[in-house]
């Protein structure tokens, strides 16, 4: 079991193409790994048991027939619990919607399916996408496998943490200001935000519409690719979905180089807040890029200043708007229908009842935001700034083909620490919010751990919208560069559980 958890997932899909394994064979030993481990570590909320094994059991049909497989059919992977899955559930981590079973699946999932890709189960995460730790979900927090009193970032701490333990090989994420990238940085993982509408969002859980995206997370870029080249594409059900050919991602990571690339590095990703380890690994990441042959620009992008504040105006009121669905009358929790109360009454009730501490606040703020007399004065503003923030990469990009930072100002925080501080909670995503905001694709790999505590730094990778591929290009080529001056990946030196 401990050989085929430790494969990628393209040496997994390698072995199986090849009969060496079956793909029942890697579903068992990871559903076996999940059965060892997920009580302490709690990555998953549901775990499809005989679903997966079906469809394990489906790809070893099809290779005996001699049809040919898809370049991750069999492999496992971990779905985040925001995307629907027809007959399994999916709560986004919120009591509100527990125990409902959706009766179609996303987009994403059916992509997945499709490809032979076995889905293990759903995985933790902040209720509704909202927070930086997966402590907001209604299901209790997932801990860092790297240390288990500390988060495994979040929203999409159930996905990460998965990945880290070898629960699973792959796993999908959502990144709405960093949810895919903050939880790679401190679990010493690869996660991807593709360009806003690479990625179908037809079926995923919405918490803000205009930054939402769904993207790939993995122990290797390479890994991170091919699912990448699965889930993305044109989808008609998605009127935000680019109609437009997928980036060659896949060519990008088997052919990494940074030569003769011009590598952004911005001033305002640094400075007071930031841990000394996590600056020193990112200063040495930037002298590997040099030495590869990449020329580093310093950026001025006065604009990223403001973007948290921003993102705190549009993302809640956004959120204030989506999660108005949310009324106890169609689906989901219902609590107060005994006869005598008002549709009002009950819709108040199950909201108090169901929803969590962080999404009644950002409904709130989101609602105040939106409301007359404050709309030009936040929301109108933060979109403004929000403009700023798009012609601050646009010129960026004009001078660099991809822009570097750390991907969090810290490595992975003790559990509780930051639960009764909310603006601490927020500035865990101070580097990655600027590219929502703008649109463009962006990737967290590992770095180094930092020296003070041991634990994982990610290093981000920001490219313009639809040039995917330069991220895959310049993190194959620094991943290769670290494993070489290390000797072995980062992630063997997680202590097992």
């Amino acid at each position: 079991m401990t050989d085929i958890i430790k494969l990628t997932a393209a040496e997994t899909a390698a072995r199986i193409a090849s009969g060496e394994l079956t793909a029942v064979e890697v579903t068992e030993a990871h559903l076996a790994r999940i059965d060892a481990v997920d009580e302490k570590v709690h990555a998953f909320l549901h775990v499809d048991r005989e679903g997966a094994l079906a469809q394990a059991r489906a790809v070893d049909e099809k290779r005996e027939r001699g049809e040919k497989l898809g370049p991750l059919a069999g492999v496992p992977l971990a779905l985040k619990d925001i995307f629907t899955t027809e007959g399994v559930p999916t709560t986004v981590g919120s009591k509100i919607l527990e125990g409902w079973i959706p009766p179609y699946d996303a987009t994403l999932t059916k992509r997945l399916k499709d490809a032979g890709v076995v889905i293990l189960g759903k995985t933790n995460m902040d209720e509704f996408a909202m927070g930086s730790s997966t402590e907001n979900s209604a299901y209790g927090p997932t801990g860092n496998p790297w240390d288990l009193t500390r988060i495994p970032g979040g929203s999409g701490g159930g996905s990460s943490a998965a990945l880290a333990s070898y629960q699973a090989p792959l796993a999908i994420g959502t990144d709405t200001g960093g949810s895919i990238r903050q939880p790679a940085a401190v679990t010493g993982t690869v996660g991807v935000k593709p360009t806003y509408g690479a990625v179908s969002r037809y079926g995923m859980v919405a918490f803000s519409s205009s930054l939402d995206q769904g993207g790939p997370c993995a122990r290797t870029v390479l890994d991170a690719a091919l699912l990448h080249e699965v889930i993305a594409g044109h989808d008609p059900m998605d009127s935000t979905s680019i109609d437009a050919p997928v980036p060659p991602v896949v060519e990008a990571a088997r052919n990494g180089s940074v030569a003769g690339m011009r590598v952004g590095v911005v001033k305002q990703f640094r400075g007071e807040g930031y841990q000394a380890g996590v600056i020193q690994r990112f200063d040495e990441s930037v002298e590997v890029l040099r030495e590869l042959g990449a020329e580093i620009v310093e950026l001025d992008c006065p604009s990223f200043d403001l973007a948290l504040s921003a993102y705190y105006l549009i993302a809640p009121s956004e959120c204030s708007s989506n999660l108005a669905r949310f009324d106890g009358l169609r689906y989901g929790l219902r609590t107060g229908d005994d006869g005598t109360r008002s549709a009002e009454d009950v819709t108040s009730l199950t909201r108090e009842a169901g929803f969590g501490p962080e999404v009644k606040r950002r409904v709130m703020l989101g609602t105040y935001a939106l409301s007359s007399g404050y709309y030009d004065a936040y929301y109108g503003s933060a979109q403004k700034v929000r403009t700023l923030i798009k012609q601050d990469f646009d010129a960026a990009f004009e001078q660099v083909d991809v822009i570097v930072s750390p991907t969090t100002p810290t490595t992975a925080f003790a559990i509780g620490e930051r639960a009764d501080d909310p603006m601490a909670m927020y500035l865990a995503d101070l580097c990655t919010i600027p590219t929502n905001l703008a649109g463009n694709a962006a990737m967290s790999l590992p770095c180094g751990l930092a020296p003070e505590d041991n634990l994982p730094v990610g290093l981000q990778i920001i490219a313009p919208v639809m040039k995917d591929d330069r991220l895959y290009k310049v993190g194959a080529a620094v991943e290769a560069a670290f494993v070489e001056k290390w000797g072995h990946p980062l992630l063997e030196e997680a202590p097992s559980l």
